[in-house]
């Protein structure tokens, strides 16, 4: 799923983009848009997920106004993407993208269309308005 968001990032010129598994608050001080990709685990994001958001909360940074988006996979609730995407939204005060992509199961190849879409919406936020 994280690699088909990526093809719809690169899909748009001049977009420089990173795919990381772990990531540490520190590597999100410059970031303009934040994609998240989350499996729900016992109807709850992961704990390596939880110390994350507490370490960037702790350490202050600010990702106030910046873009996020959220999605992942699940067997039968699906909540982790949608507790992300809210804790982006309310607690880091960020622009997100509603509602998170979830896809049950292993996406087949709409759900890897759905998730290049996702991609390509983050960075169509990002770009000036032509209007």
């Amino acid at each position: 799923m994280a690699r088909a968001v990526l093809e719809g990032v690169k899909m748009v010129e001049g977009v420089d983009v990173d795919l990381k598994f772990q990531v540490s608050a520190d590597e999100l001080r410059d970031v303009d848009a934040l994609v998240i990709g989350m499996p729900t685990y016992h109807h709850d994001m992961t704990r390596s997920m939880k110390n994350l958001l507490e370490e960037l909360a702790f350490k202050r940074i600010d990702l106030k106004g910046k873009i996020g988006a959220c999605f992942g996979s699940y067997g039968w609730s699906g909540e982790a993407p949608r507790l992300i995407l809210e804790v982006m939204e309310k607690k880091f005060e960020m622009a997100v993208l509603k509602p998170p992509l979830l896809i049950k199961d292993t996406p087949d190849e709409l759900g890897l269309e759905q998730c290049r879409n996702l991609g390509k919406k983050v960075v169509e936020q990002l770009l000036p308005s032509t209007s």
